[in-house]
């Protein structure tokens, strides 16, 4: 057995990390399903090591002192994120669909409850099968496992893991294919030909582009570049250390919750007070790069250490849950949220979009919009309206939604 300590694990992490964006580039249907690369080869090693378990072999110890620092400020960043300015400038499209996107959480976790329940198990395994893994992706799911764990959930960080991961292929699968069906049956208008394309970006720089980056003033004699980083990220780490009074108080008064839900809080109040006063000048796009390499290093992290060996008794009664899940939101994208958005060509396209995020991540809703809109034409309202619920907001409402379940059903 190699014993790591704090340094080679977080090493070794990022080799598996590249490791995961190499067989994504080797292995394009990976790519096509937006299984992100850290769960790629995070998952690898964890076969390895299940594989190494059953011959009575260890091959790693790892020191994941780091993972839960790295979870948190990923979920800082989201915090930041949580604009209310924001919000109202995407108007009230946005803020139905937003709505509409939270309450069907609210549903996936009492379907996956009473599921649960019906074939023996506790309803907190539909719940991490509901909105924690599908609406929440593999993040959150591994953030709150320890959680699930402690309230009687067996193996629930390799449970979340797999739950995500079935999401993630599923709303890659089925998101575009239930959408053309509904353009082509449905008879709706079409963007008349020869339109400016919808430029796809990743859902993060479509957000960014609508919050303007504050000028760079940094002081003399500095690096413009390397002062506005180091400002960002002594911000996130003040919103952490500030939201573990948050999560120590709110703990206190008897409710479980993640580490992280304090300083996603902290970090809300940081951006909205912002907005209004132009405090610290925050960069959206700084924020959100911080963030993402905490979450790949600790997506990583988690699933390199995942126990698979743990799933056994669970797949069954985790097949059940999950084909309900499906089944629920393919159901409802098809006949509420075209109804709900306008019964036009953009509000097919934001159904295929809500199947990609409420499934797996909002990289499976772009994939799914990007595809709908090279064969069809341009859909500018679904692109903003879907990754500013999908990146942002539904993230910061689920949070408090699964919170709330691990309190009423623990």
């Amino acid at each position: 057995m190699l014993i790591l300590d704090i340094v080679s694990t977080v090493a070794l992490a990022g080799v598996v990390l590249f490791l995961g964006y190499g067989l994504r580039r080797a292995v394009p249907a990976l790519a096509r399903v937006n299984l992100p690369a850290p769960v790629v080869g995070g998952f690898l090693v964890a076969v390895a090591m299940t594989v190494a378990h059953s011959s009575g072999v260890q091959l790693f110890k790892f020191d994941t002192t780091l993972q839960t620092p790295l979870q948190n400020a990923f979920f800082t960043s989201i915090g930041f994120a949580a604009s209310l300015q924001l919000l109202r400038q995407g108007g009230p499209l946005v803020l139905r669909f937003f709505l509409f996107a939270a309450l069907i959480a609210v549903f996936q976790n009492v379907l996956g409850a009473a599921v649960a329940v019906a074939v023996g198990q506790p309803p907190l395994l539909g719940v991490l099968a509901g909105s924690v893994t599908l609406t929440g992706g593999p993040a959150t799911g591994l953030a709150f496992a320890p959680l699930f764990e402690e309230a009687g959930v067996p193996g629930a960080a390799t449970v979340a893991i797999m739950a995500a991961m079935v999401g993630i292929v599923c709303g890659g699968l089925i998101g575009s294919p239930i959408a053309t069906r509904l353009i082509e049956r449905g008879r709706v208008a079409l963007p008349a030909s020869g339109g400016t394309p919808t430029r796809v970006d990743p859902a993060t720089r479509i957000v960014e582009s609508q919050v303007p980056e504050p000028a760079v003033a940094a002081p003399a004699g500095e690096d413009p570049e390397a002062y506005i980083l180091l400002k960002h990220l002594v911000l996130m780490l003040v919103a952490m250390w500030l939201g573990g009074f948050v999560s120590r108080a709110i703990t206190g008064a008897g409710w479980t919750l993640p580490s992280y839900i304090g300083a996603m809080l902290v970090a809300a109040v940081i951006r909205n007070v912002d907005d209004l006063l132009r405090v610290f000048g925050l960069s959206q796009q700084t924020l959100d790069d911080l963030g993402s390499v905490a979450l790949s290093l600790f997506l990583a992290m988690a699933l390199m250490t995942l126990r698979l060996w743990e799933l056994a008794n669970l797949a069954v009664p985790l097949t059940v849950i999950l084909f309900a899940q499906v089944a629920l939101v393919a159901i409802v994208a098809a006949v509420v949220v075209p109804a709900l958005m306008g019964r036009d060509y953009e509000s097919i396209v934001m159904a295929g979009g809500f199947i990609g995020f409420m499934l797996g991540t909002t990289a499976n809703a772009m994939a799914n919009m990007s595809a709908l809109v090279e064969r069809y034409g341009p859909a500018p309202k679904a692109f903003l309206t879907v990754p500013l619920v999908g990146a942002f907001f539904i993230d910061f409402a689920n949070a408090v939604l699964i919170t709330a379940c691990l309190n009423l059903f623990r």
